[in-house]
């Protein structure tokens, strides 16, 4: 079993950054494929990004490539996602999820986190 908490959500301007973590408990991450997805209001949850549980490959959603980068602590049992250059359709509820040996691509979690809410104004 796998308890993830995150954090780091908040309000912030258009252009702004924000780092979300994930703190897992129960089980280390190093065996996880760890992803992050998010639901806007109205709307359907999507995948925003996932690290692998080997090695260093990563997958990131069109609309958040080259703007969000995932990563992980494993020391720290933790997964991070960096924001940069937000955009007012960045607002949504942002939840962490976890796969034990998942490959990268799939969208398939057994863990999830409660979600942190960030909105971003323009």
């Amino acid at each position: 079993q796998v308890q993830l908490v995150e954090s780091g959500g908040g309000l912030v301007q258009a252009g702004g950054s924000l780092r979300l973590s994930c703190a897992a408990s129960g089980r280390t991450v190093s065996s996880y494929t760890m992803g992050w997805f998010r639901q806007a209001p109205g709307k359907e949850r999507e995948f925003v990004a996932a690290i692998r549980w080997s090695g260093s490959l990563k997958d990131y959603a069109h609309s958040v490539k080259g703007r969000f980068t995932i990563s992980r602590n494993n020391a720290e049992n933790t997964v991070y996602l960096q924001m940069n250059s937000l955009k007012p359709e960045d607002t949504a509820v942002y939840f962490c999820a976890a796969r034990y040996r998942g490959e990268i691509f799939t969208r398939s979690y057994d863990y999830w986190g409660q979600g942190t809410q960030v909105t971003v104004s323009s």
